[in-house]
């Protein structure tokens, strides 16, 4: 009995050491995801897509970041610390996590007000745009331009624009400026579902498609535009068939993969031949209201908003895949989050230390040599003259 104890005990440690040298050996695995679909497009991408280890902890380190970081925003909101507008990206983290593993920085991109994670994406610290968000002179705009107005040239992300679908017409120039150059970069323009009907689309469109532009129109879809859901504000809310004469490709935005392959496929696809357009849409969800204004439960329930949370969250379905391949303990991905926890923290104690843009700066940067003699700010107090 003592010798029949002994053969399962090496039985059982034979199996745990396998266990652990196939842990240590699958470091890749092909993932499906839900299909993509296409519209006018000869092909469509399969919904397969070869993954490894490394690539998966580095995008959930990237999204819990973007999450960490929006719900301290929303903290430093509420203790007004942060003020004027703000838009938070909780929810949507696939899309720019996705998008960012796809494209080179050479490749320019632009946005809506939502976007403090996209600045991060092209390589601005935590700290300066927490800095930005508190007017601090640390800040890509020098603090002067907060929440919507993110930017930072050298990698091509030219904001954060605070009027509602401004940025697409901007994005079909970016476009054709990488045409001009021939340089083989591609605009990715990007504007939220409330923002498709607005008529400066089509006509960005319209030139795109007319001139060959490598552009993406990229709606980021996530089912409500302010407080009005997309089925009373879209005749047709299939977002990716709205450029018409323009092929399009519908992503799920809220699995990572996907967007990262979506991606893929874009860039090349803008990239053929002379160039040319396709619209995109990235089917999201948003956790927050619209803006810290909007408590985002008087169009929706609570309900609604758990049951995203709890059947199709971007981080928890990337947690549940690193699981399921014996990527990682649970123990490990709770270190990781701890640990960002504290790097954010760092970042918003680095932003309140940072200087303050003081009243005599605010007018920096408008005029080019001479000051006029007079500058009426809000009150004759507070104008100044020279």
């Amino acid at each position: 009995m003592l010798r029949s104890s002994f053969r399962s005990l090496r039985t059982l440690s034979t199996s745990l050491h396998m266990s652990q040298r196939l842990r240590m050996m699958s470091t890749t695995a092909v993932i499906e995801f839900t299909p993509f679909k296409g519209y006018k497009l000869d092909d469509v991408p399969d919904n397969k897509i070869e993954v490894t280890k490394d690539e998966c902890m580095k995008y959930f380190r990237e999204m819990s970041l973007y999450r960490r970081f929006e719900i301290m925003a929303d903290t430093l909101y509420k203790q007004r610390l942060i003020r004027g507008f703000c838009h938070l990206y909780d929810g949507q983290e696939a899309i720019i996590t996705g998008m960012d593993a796809a494209v080179e920085h050479t490749d320019s991109l632009i946005t809506s007000y939502r976007c403090h994670a996209h600045q991060i994406s092209r390589g601005d610290t935590p700290a300066n745009v927490y800095a930005e968000l508190l007017g601090r002179q640390t800040g890509c705009s020098k603090g002067k331009g907060g929440s919507m107005h993110m930017y930072r040239a050298k990698s091509n992300f030219f904001g954060g624009n605070g009027i509602v679908g401004a940025q697409v017409p901007l994005g079909a120039g970016l476009g054709f400026s990488h045409k001009y150059k021939e340089d083989g970069g591609i605009a990715i323009s990007m504007y939220g579902d409330g923002a498709a009907n607005q008529g400066q689309v089509f006509e960005a469109a319209n030139m795109a498609a007319l001139w060959k532009l490598p552009v993406a129109f990229v709606c980021e879809n996530n089912q409500y535009g302010m407080g009005t859901s997309v089925e009373r504000h879209a005749f047709n809310s299939d977002f990716y068939t709205r450029g018409h004469y323009i092929p399009g490709l519908w992503i799920d935005g809220m699995d990572v993969l996907a967007v990262k392959k979506g991606f893929e496929y874009i860039k090349k696809y803008c990239n053929e031949g002379e160039g040319r357009p396709i619209f995109v849409e990235c089917q999201t969800y948003r956790y927050h209201g619209h803006s810290m204004s909007d408590p985002g439960i008087s169009y929706r329930t609570r309900e609604e908003v758990q049951s995203v949370r709890k059947g199709r969250d971007c981080i928890e379905n990337m947690r549940n895949l690193i699981i399921d391949q014996q990527w990682a303990e649970p123990d490990e991905l709770k270190a990781i989050e701890k640990e960002i926890r504290k790097e954010v923290d760092a970042a918003v104690k680095e932003a309140k230390a940072a200087t303050e843009l003081s009243g005599d700066r605010l007018t920096d940067d408008i005029y080019k040599d001479e000051y006029p003699p007079f500058i009426r700010m809000i009150d004759e107090k507070t104008s100044i003259q020279y």
